[in-house]
């Protein structure tokens, strides 16, 4: 199985979303809680090539986007593909 993390804030609907979707899939990624700011944060920003929306999400080190991007995944049938890896 594919290493997944996920950057993700408190009360967040999106990274909620994207947190069901990965379950459904059976994964659990890792997460990192930014709703504090701090290093993490900026790390997020860096990784992501400066998008500061959450979540944020990659998969084995490669950036996939946020909620949007995983769904995208989801409904054109690569998803699947890309946790197996």
């Amino acid at each position: 199985m594919a290493r997944v993390e996920i950057y993700t804030k408190a009360f967040c609907p999106y990274c909620s979303r994207a947190m069901r979707l990965l379950a459904k899939k059976g994964v659990e990624p890792e997460e990192y809680d930014i709703t504090m700011g701090g290093p993490q944060r900026a790390e997020m920003i860096q990784r992501a090539n400066g998008r500061t929306t959450v979540p944020q999400i990659f998969i084995d080190g490669q950036h996939v986007g946020g909620s949007d991007d995983l769904a995208n995944l989801e409904m054109d049938g690569k998803l699947d593909s890309l946790l197996k890896a």
